[in-house]
């Protein structure tokens, strides 16, 4: 993405720089963007510094580097949860928005409940900028790879062309899942499937072992078979079966327990079905797994 005026990279701003935003915020820099970066985190903002990013204060100084290089910058977010989203954005003073001038266009690419993001969205438009919300599909591997897919809601088409640029740098697939906050609702009902497979391919892959097969071949067998799914092929729980993957390394980095269980309860409660037995029971599992002290693990320590 180039300034037509200036005939420069336009700078990105980057607020949230853990296991999935600092991978992502790479490519960015990579690509020859300036970027602008804040994490509460000081040791992950260093780091990034080293690489090539500025350094901000604050999430409003964020902002306000942007505004004084371009009119028409991005900003992207990648947090934990609602409460992170919103204080990032609306806190008074340090919050993104405090900082922000009327152009600059904000992707979220956190996992909240929709009705954060259609929040967010109306608080970015007293302020003149423009909001998406972008949460991601593909896990430390995707963000790794830049391969990414990204569910986006966004109040016009516009708002889709304008921010896919920055997307596709992260990412291989951008999908405009509808209005704002539908990106959200795509997420969460992905991470409700995502949940209960893993959990399947997890007990799967204890049952075959137990019966005597090997895990590697046990493993062939779901990747091309019916059992076949990204738990498995992509993301196997088993430790040995595939490198680069949380398994592989005692199930450190990747995407926490915690967070899987946070992703589930707003699932369950953005839309209380009294059906949804099976997300209400992979929650259970979940819930287990932080209690037994895995809740920073990925959530692939379920295998355990």
């Amino acid at each position: 993405e180039r300034d037509s005026l200036a005939g420069i990279m336009l700078p990105i701003g980057f607020v949230g720089l853990g296991n999935m935003g600092a991978r992502m915020a790479r490519h960015l820099l990579r690509a020859g963007h300036c970027v602008v970066a804040f994490d509460s985190n000081d040791e992950r903002l260093v780091q990034l510094q080293r690489e090539g990013a500025q350094m901000a204060h604050s999430a409003a100084d964020v902002s306000a580097r942007l505004a004084a290089q371009s009119a028409e910058a991005t900003l992207i977010t990648m947090l934990p949860g609602n409460e992170q989203v919103r204080d990032a954005f609306t806190t008074d003073r340090i919050g993104i928005l405090a900082g922000a001038r009327p152009g600059l266009q904000l992707i979220d690419c956190s996992t909240v409940a929709p009705a954060v993001s259609r929040e967010m969205h109306a608080a970015a438009r007293e302020r003149e900028c423009d909001f998406v919300d972008a949460p991601v599909s593909g896990g430390v591997v995707g963000a790794e790879a830049a391969s990414l897919t990204f569910m986006v809601g966004a109040a016009n088409g516009a708002s889709v062309a304008r921010a896919t640029p920055v997307l596709e740098l992260m990412g291989k697939r951008v999908l405009h899942c509808g209005g704002v906050g539908s990106g959200q609702a795509a997420k969460l009902a992905n991470n409700l499937v995502l949940a209960v497979s893993m959990l399947g391919v997890a007990e799967g892959m204890l049952l075959g072992q137990r019966l005597g097969v090997d895990k590697k071949v046990l493993a062939s067998v779901f990747d091309s078979s019916s059992a076949r799914c990204w738990a498995s092929d992509t993301y196997n729980p088993c430790p040995g079966v595939l490198d680069g993957v949380p398994s592989s390394r005692e199930y450190e980095g990747g995407f926490a327990v915690d967070l899987m269980r946070k992703d589930l309860r707003l699932a369950l409660g953005a839309a209380p079905l009294p059906t949804v037995r099976t997300a209400r029971a992979a929650l259970a599992a979940y819930d287990a797994a932080s209690g037994a002290g895995h809740g920073s693990k990925d959530f692939s320590v379920v295998y355990r």
